[in-house]
């Protein structure tokens, strides 16, 4: 039963007890990626195994499933928002707004749905640990990043919930201004965001064509084949120019009418992330009336992995969900009230089957490279990014309860940054057992990568 007042629901779920970690016994993380496996290209499945087995982080990245069901398996707090549902520190980062100013915020929402609030916040989190662990820092640099995480979170939803629900719209965190808000903490200059920006802004639309496309006497200019990531594929039924003509229609009215001057002029499968690696992703080449050029990023979207794995309702079954139709108009719809500014051009289509959405390909898109930020620059970008977060669940009506839930104090925090480091061991031994099966070939989705490599 969800509580309707802060009192009664810390009564039901004391927020100490969000520290608690007791998983079910006969839990089996390599049985989830198998089932998600099955419905996917199997000729990629190596690959996700390859980045999956690259390291713990790698391996929570893609392992979103397991830990809706290990979530599913504890009692929640209550509060009900949408989320992100993969919220950890690598689905956050830089992007273009129409206006062309860079916005930094989530970036991911292949999973987004309704979840606990504290789903999101614990996925966060863990990976602020995880981090910390992989990279070489120590365990109290972890333990200092997860807690930071979700006190930006706790205290800027707190913020937020003072201000009106059209404040709370508009709110937008644009990269110089974050940039100044971070330095005025007393970290001095922030060489790691500075750097993250920079390379943003020059990760352009018109770059992206040079790198991946080229021109050709025949053909004119086409995209390169880059074999296994990207290839021009031979899949029966998939007809992208019928694909781009649906996609259109769902498009907001002035994108539609811009893209009405394109033509499809190439087509290839392009294989994206980790927990995205063997569904079908595809980067469109689009030629204009001036033979100017731009390139659109087609992703298969799935059952999110917080209905799938999770037990929770989905998107559709809520009363503002009623008009969802595919798993593709999920992720845009989802995507559109979370992110403070959303990329223009997207959209969505079911083909054949299977639900796709639309976005563009690298407009200003860029990310922290985690792996050289000390421990201080995590901790600052672990609270920047559960200081985002708050901003997304802020716009949920139930949000009110979280902040009520919350409190001020630093009880929850404290818990999760616990729950944040037993999970983190968890997560350590199921990569372990990711490694283990794909060596052994217990697991026959697997057994072909240990054969190649």
């Amino acid at each position: 039963m969800v509580a309707t007042d802060g009192k009664s629901l810390r009564e039901a779920t004391p927020r100490s007890s969000q520290a608690d970690l007791d998983l079910p016994a006969d839990r089996d993380p390599v049985a989830v990626i198998c089932t998600q496996n099955e419905t996917r290209l199997p000729e990629l499945l190596g690959i996700r195994t390859q980045r999956l087995a690259e390291s713990p982080f790698s391996y929570y990245r893609g392992a979103a499933a397991q830990m809706s069901s290990d979530l599913n398996a504890v009692r929640s707090a209550g509060p009900v928002v949408l989320s992100c549902a993969d919220a950890h520190l690598g689905n956050f980062g830089f992007f273009a707004s129409r206006e062309r100013s860079l916005v930094f915020d989530l970036n991911d929402f292949d999973e987004a749905e309704y979840a606990p609030f504290e789903w999101d916040v614990k996925r966060l989190a863990a990976s602020a640990h995880l981090s910390a662990q992989v990279h070489g820092l120590s365990e109290e640099a972890g333990h200092a990043a997860a807690f930071a995480s979700v006190k930006g979170y706790q205290e800027r939803l707190a913020a937020l919930m003072e201000q009106t629900a059209l404040d709370r719209f508009y709110a937008i965190v644009d990269a110089d201004t974050m940039l100044r808000a971070i330095e005025a903490r007393g970290r001095g200059k922030d060489k790691a965001t500075a750097k993250a920006m920079k390379k943003a802004r020059s990760r352009t639309g018109e770059k992206a064509l040079k790198k991946f496309a080229t021109e050709t006497s025949d053909s004119g200019l086409r995209i390169v084949d880059q074999p296994p990531l990207t290839e021009h594929f031979d899949e029966a039924g998939i007809d992208v120019e019928t694909l781009f003509a649906e996609y259109r229609q769902t498009a907001r009215t002035d994108v539609m009418m811009l893209l009405r001057q394109f033509s499809v002029a190439d087509s290839v499968l392009r294989v994206v992330g980790v927990g995205s690696v063997g569904t079908r992703c595809f980067l469109v080449l689009l030629s204009g009336p001036g033979e100017e050029s731009m390139l659109l990023q087609v992703k298969e979207a799935q059952e999110s992995v917080v209905t799938a794995f999770g037990g929770q309702l989905p998107f559709s079954d809520r009363p503002e969900g009623k008009i969802i139709s595919s798993e593709g108009e999920r992720v845009v719809r989802a995507q559109t009230v979370l992110q403070s500014v959303s990329d223009p051009f997207l959209g969505w289509n079911t083909f054949n089957g299977r639900d796709y959405y639309w976005r563009q390909f690298r407009d200003m898109k860029g990310s922290y490279d985690l792996a050289t930020l000390d421990a201080t620059q995590l901790e600052s970008y672990s609270r920047l990014c559960g200081e985002v977060l708050a901003r997304a669940h802020s716009q949920s009506p139930e949000a009110r309860l979280v902040v009520e839930y919350l409190g001020n104090s630093d009880t929850f925090a404290t818990a999760v940054s616990e729950w944040a480091r037993k999970y983190a061991e968890v997560v350590t031994a199921d990569h372990a057992q990711l490694v283990e099966a794909a060596k052994s070939g217990k697991y026959p989705l697997l057994g072909e990568w240990a054969e190649e490599g």
